[in-house]
């Protein structure tokens, strides 16, 4: 009886003084941010554009727009290819140039 009891004491000391965990659930962290995709929006609509590349998930861009409201982007749009293209070309002309 007296181990049992020295048992659940030792186990609840354990979980009360061990520190916090800052981690997120396994089943937040699989998630993928962008569930389903926008195959047509004008660019005239977009404020700012955020590329995510995690594991798990596919490639994401989300864009910002004007209005505030986030949209996820289908990365195979047209538009988006040549601008994904445009940008890695600008940043190897500047890391030649340096």
């Amino acid at each position: 009886m007296y181990m049992k009891l020295l048992a659940v004491v030792a186990t609840l000391a354990v979980v009360i003084y061990s520190p916090p965990s800052d981690a997120k659930p396994i089943s937040l962290v699989e998630r993928c941010y962008c569930r389903a995709t926008v195959n047509t929006l004008p660019k005239g609509l977009i404020r700012e554009l955020r590329f995510l590349h995690t594991p798990n998930c596919p490639f994401q861009v989300i864009a910002k727009l004007k209005s505030n409201k986030e949209v996820c982007l289908n990365p195979e749009m047209r538009w988006l290819q040549h601008y994904l293209k445009n940008a890695i070309n600008k940043m190897k002309k500047s890391k030649q140039a340096k």
